[in-house]
C-alpha cells in the first residue's frame, strides 16, 4: 500500500489491471488512510467476481406504494374490479397500523403480524375481515421476495374461527326464497313509482322512471342455483356468449363464461330447462339482441354489480323466513348438490372453474355405499376373477388338520383360498 500526504490529508495510489487508481482518503490519519485504501481494493475485487453491494431493504410502505399497489392496480382494475378493490381496501387497513407500515421488510416478522391482527381485533373487526387483510399482506411480502426487494418473507398465520360461506340452501328454502324474490320484484315497481315517479312527473314534468326488470333477483338466483356461476361471473354474462342450439347432450343450449376469478374460470356450461326458459324469455322481451349485457343496469360498467341486488336479497330472505345467507351461497349449494350426485372431483373442478382440485374436493363427500361400490367394481381386476364367478364346492376351504395350513386372500365377497399368482404375496397364514 502506498499513501502520501498532500496538505493536511492523505492520498493513496495503486495499480489495478494496468490502470492507476489515485484518490484522496480525506483524512489526516495515516492508519485510517490505509484502511480506506484497503476498502477500495476490496470493492474493486468484489465487482470483478460479480459481487455487488447489497441494496438497502425498503420499508413495507415504500414497497407497497412504489411497486405492489401500482402492480395490483394495473393488473386488476380493468380485468377484475372486485380484486382490485380487495387489494386497495387491504392496503388501506395495513397503512393504518404504523408499526407495521413503517417497518422494513426484513423487520416484518410473525410477532409484528400478530400484533397487527390483535390491533384489528381490538377495533372489533370480524375474523373474516382480519384474515382478508392478512391475505393481502401475505401476497405483498411474497412478491417482495420474488421481486428481489428482500431475502425472505415471514409466515403469515390466519386467525382461526373464520366463518365460511358454506351454507347449503335446501329445496324447501329454495322454493320459498324464489317465491319471495318474485313477489318483491312486483312490489318494488309500486314502491319506486310512488317514491320517485309521481314526484318527478308532477314537479318537473318528467316521465316516471320505472325499473324494467321486476324479476331480476329471481332470475339471477335461479342461474346461480342451476349453473354454479360466481355472482360476478353471472353479472357479466352477455347474449353473444349464449348458444341456443343443442350441442351434444346439452339439449337446452350452452353458456360461455368469459370472465372470472382465475384463468380456469373460462368454461362452457350447459343450461338447465328452467335457465333456458328464463333467459330465452328475457331475450325475446329485449328484442332478441345479438350482443349486449344479459343483466343491464344504470351503472358505470353497464351491468349489475355485486351491490345491485343486496336490498332485494335481504328483503327476500326476511320475507321467506329462511336461514340468512349471501348470494354466493347459491353457488356453494349447486356445487354441493353436484358433488352429492356422484360427480368426480376433476369434472366438478372444470364445471366450477376452480384452478385446483383441492378446492373442489371440499364439495365431494363419498357415501359409504359409494365407497363399497367402487371397491366391488375394482375387485378381481388383477387376480383373474370376475364378479359373476362363484366359488364351487370343490374350492371350498377344507378342514385343516394339525400341521396343515392354507393361504387365503380377501375379496369383497369374503375370504377365499389365494390363487397361485398371489401365493407368497397377499396371503395370510
Amino acid at each position: 500500500m502506498s499513501i502520501y500526504k498532500r496538505g493536511d490529508v492523505y492520498w493513496y495510489k495503486f495499480m489495478w489491471h494496468g490502470e492507476l487508481i489515485r484518490e484522496s482518503a480525506k483524512v489526516g490519519n495515516p492508519r485510517a488512510a490505509r484502511q480506506i485504501e484497503a476498502a477500495h481494493r476490496t470493492s474493486l475485487a468484489k465487482g470483478e467476481v460479480g459481487i455487488r453491494e447489497r441494496k438497502p431493504i425498503p420499508t413495507l410502505s415504500q414497497f407497497c406504494t412504489e411497486r405492489f399497489k401500482p402492480w395490483a392496480k394495473a393488473t386488476f382494475e380493468e380485468a377484475s374490479p372486485r380484486s382490485w378493490e380487495w387489494y386497495r381496501v387491504g392496503l388501506k387497513a395495513i397503512e393504518g397500523y404504523k408499526p407495521l407500515w413503517d417497518a422494513r421488510l426484513s423487520e416484518v416478522n410473525g410477532e409484528l403480524i400478530a400484533d397487527f391482527a390483535a390491533h384489528r381485533q381490538g377495533m372489533n373487526h370480524k375474523v373474516s375481515s382480519i384474515n382478508s387483510v392478512l391475505r393481502v399482506l401475505r401476497r405483498a411480502v411474497r412478491l417482495a421476495v420474488e421481486w428481489g426487494a428482500t431475502d425472505k418473507s415471514p409466515k403469515v398465520k390466519l386467525l382461526p374461527g373464520e366463518r365460511h360461506r358454506e351454507h347449503v340452501v335446501t329445496r324447501q328454502e329454495e322454493e320459498s326464497y324464489l317465491k319471495a324474490a318474485e313477489a318483491i320484484g312486483t312490489q318494488f315497481i309500486e314502491d319506486y313509482r310512488q317514491a320517485l315517479g309521481g314526484i318527478r312527473a308532477t314537479q318537473r314534468g318528467e316521465q316516471p322512471i320505472e325499473p324494467r326488470d321486476p324479476y331480476l333477483l329471481r332470475d339471477v338466483a335461479t342461474v346461480l342455483l342451476d349453473t354454479g356461476h360466481r355472482p360476478e361471473e353471472c353479472s357479466r354474462l352477455r347474449w353473444e356468449a349464449i348458444n341456443w342450439q343443442a350441442a351434444g347432450k346439452a339439449v337446452n343450449g350452452t353458456m360461455l363464461v368469459t370472465h372470472g376469478k382465475t384463468a380456469a374460470a373460462r368454461r362452457l356450461l350447459p343450461m338447465t330447462p328452467r335457465v333456458r326458459f328464463l333467459l330465452e324469455t328475457r331475450w325475446e322481451v329485449a328484442g332478441k339482441p345479438e350482443e349486449g349485457w344479459v343483466w343491464p343496469a344504470l351503472t358505470k360498467s353497464g351491468h349489475i354489480e355485486p351491490g345491485t341486488l343486496k336490498r332485494q336479497h335481504r328483503k327476500a330472505v326476511k320475507d321467506s323466513k329462511v336461514r340468512p345467507f349471501v348470494l354466493y351461497s347459491l353457488r356453494h349449494t349447486f356445487l354441493t348438490r353436484l358433488g352429492e350426485s356422484g360427480c368426480d372431483v376433476w369434472t366438478l373442478a372444470r364445471i366450477a372453474g376452480h384452478s385446483s382440485i383441492a378446492i373442489s374436493a371440499r364439495y365431494v363427500h363419498p357415501s359409504e355405499n359409494a365407497v363399497l361400490n367402487a371397491m366391488a367394481r375394482l375387485g378381481g381386476h388383477k387376480i383373474g376373477h370376475s364378479e359373476e364367478k362363484q366359488v364351487s364346492e370343490a374350492e371350498q376351504p377344507k378342514q385343516l388338520t394339525s400341521g396343515e395350513s392354507v393361504e387365503w386372500m380377501a375379496r369383497p365377497a369374503g375370504f377365499e383360498p389365494a390363487t397361485p399368482c398371489l401365493e407368497g404375496r397377499c396371503s395370510l397364514p
